[in-house]
This record gives C-alpha cells, sequence and structure tokens, in this order.
C-alpha cells in the first residue's frame, strides 16, 4: 500500500476512502490496510453488499472491476514466502514456461502453512533467505516479492533435479545472452550457496 496521509481523506466518507485506497492500490485492499486508517472493518461488509468488491482470500478484497492477480493475491496471503526458480525466472523474462497455479517459492525452514501445500516449495536456511532479494512486477503490474536473476541461475542449478532440463538449458542461455548479466554476482551468490563449481561448469557447458 501506498503511504497516504490522513489529510487527503478531508471530508470523505469511509467507503470513499476505502475506494480511493484502492485507486492507490492497483483495486486492492486489505483489512489491515484498514486498521493502519482507523476504519472499521464492517465496511468491507457493506461493500460486499452492494458489490463494490469482492473477497479473493481471507483479508483480501478486490475492486469488482479489477483483474484478479494471483501472484499478487498469494503474496498478500502469504507474506513471508519469496517467488523464486522459474516463477521469478518468468516475471524476468528468462523463462519461456508461465507458471499455471502452481509456484515456485521460498521459504526459511520451520516455516509451514497449508496454503504451501499445492505450489513447488523451497526451504532454505537464514543466510541465503534474503540472498538477492528484490521487488518485480508481475504481468498485471503489481510488485510482489522475488529472487534477482543471478539468485535465480543459481537456484535451478541447485535444485537441477526437481525442474525440467530443457526449461534450465533455456534460462541459463538466454541469462549468458544478456548485456547487463552480472556474473561477479553470480559467483558470489554461487560461493555463498556452497555451488560455485557447478554453477561455472554450467555456464561452460551452455555457452555459445
Amino acid at each position: 500500500m501506498e503511504k497516504m496521509t490522513f489529510n487527503e481523506f478531508e471530508k470523505m466518507s469511509n467507503i470513499e476512502i476505502i475506494q480511493q485506497l484502492m485507486k492507490y492500490n492497483n483495486g486492492y485492499i486489505t483489512s489491515k490496510d484498514l486498521d493502519n486508517f482507523n476504519i472499521h472493518r464492517m465496511y468491507l461488509c457493506i461493500m460486499l453488499k452492494k458489490k463494490l468488491i469482492e473477497k479473493v482470500d481471507c483479508g483480501i478484497y478486490i475492486d469488482v472491476n479489477t483483474i484478479i492477480d494471483n501472484y499478487y493475491v498469494f503474496s498478500l496471503s502469504m507474506p513471508n514466502v519469496i517467488f523464486s526458480h522459474m516463477t521469478a525466472l518468468y516475471f524476468h523474462g528468462l523463462s519461456n514456461k508461465a507458471p499455471d497455479d502452481r509456484f515456485d517459492i521460498t521459504i526459511r525452514k520451520n516455516y509451514n502453512s497449508k496454503k504451501l501445500k499445492k505450489n513447488e516449495v523451497f526451504y532454505v536456511s537464514d543466510d541465503i533467505y534474503e540472498l538477492g532479494l528484490v521487488e518485480v512486477k508481475t504481468p498485471l503490474g503489481n510488485k510482489v516479492k522475488a529472487y534477482d536473476i543471478e539468485r535465480c541461475i543459481c537456484d535451478i542449478i541447485r535444485s537441477k533435479k526437481r525442474q525440467d532440463p530443457e526449461l534450465i538449458k533455456y534460462s541459463i542461455k538466454k541469462y549468458l545472452k544478456m548485456p547487463d548479466k552480472d556474473l561477479i554476482k553470480l559467483s558470489e551468490y554461487a560461493e555463498k550457496m556452497n555451488i560455485k563449481n557447478e554453477v561455472m561448469n554450467y555456464l561452460e557447458m551452455f555457452y555459445e
């Protein structure tokens, strides 16, 4: 949610304030957003009855004229999850296969939730959980947490047994053709993840 001040909402009704908040956030509103502005959640119920909004997940609502962004809804419902591997590479334009309703996601060890079950989940230790963490835009323009390109390349090599070999080949070849690729960063990430030799071998294999 974009930062907004109370002064922007002078003389507006609570429903008008909610609608304005949704405009600032690409058509979305959460119960937590209302709490931040001291607006009672009953107004969401009123807006639901008036068919001004739809509930898309627990505590997450969307304007009826907005297309549902499943990536963004998932990220709002699971704030500790980071999009990774092929899903993140799709956001970066380095995967030729769009994810269906099963996402590649990374989470800290010992974290669990029923919502994780239908996805491809990768558990990592705290020391590399935030390595390469960035914000990216989904195809519908909403910002979500994901890993940068170099981290994703390391990830798909590290977990190659759980990946499609052809997709790995495609992503690495496309990465190597990028004019702004950062091989120094890639090497640093690989070293921190204890897979430096393996990553270098893959780069040599697919370098053209």
